[in-house]
């Protein structure tokens, strides 16, 4: 039993003006996540901006293309990349219209998170069991018309 009545509250007795939110992170803090991602995703399309995956020898080949002839749904990623990077979007629409997609989804994504940073909002990004199977299907039946001879033009 505490001063105020009854059990203790877990965590211990609350004081007298309610819980004590916890210490406010800085916003050099707050934006060091964020910051450190966009970072790293430029690097990497920077890299691939440089050394041109069209040309042989430079990145290794798909395992999946290379033993069995199918297209996975990342096939053609690369030279997608390459293309967005160059301003080419209908290159790289050609190379992967599912990866130029992504290229947008982490674009939204990554502005609401420095959006939520800057207010102060912490960011949860929680996808449920549904929505993970839906992206599934959605890779599937991407993965299947790339390599059916009606899909010939999503393949790369």
């Amino acid at each position: 039993m505490w001063p105020g009545g009854g059990p203790v509250p877990p965590g211990g007795p609350v004081p007298p003006g309610g819980p004590v939110p916890p210490p406010a992170r800085s916003l050099a803090r707050r934006l060091l996540a964020p910051v450190a991602t966009l970072a790293g995703v430029a690097a990497a399309f920077a890299y691939v901006g440089t050394v041109d995956p069209n040309e042989p020898g430079h990145y290794p080949v798909c395992p999946l293309l290379r033993f069995t002839g199918v297209y996975c749904p990342g096939c053609g990623g690369l030279r997608s990349a390459h293309a967005f990077v160059h301003g080419d979007l209908p290159t790289a629409l050609g190379a992967n219209a599912l990866a130029v997609v992504g290229y947008g989804l982490f674009g939204a994504l990554m502005a609401l998170w420095l959006i939520r940073v800057l207010r102060g909002v912490p960011m949860r990004l929680a996808i449920s069991p549904v929505r993970w199977w839906g992206i599934g299907v959605v890779l599937a039946l991407f993965t299947l018309v790339r390599n059916l001879p009606f899909g010939s033009a999503l393949a790369p």
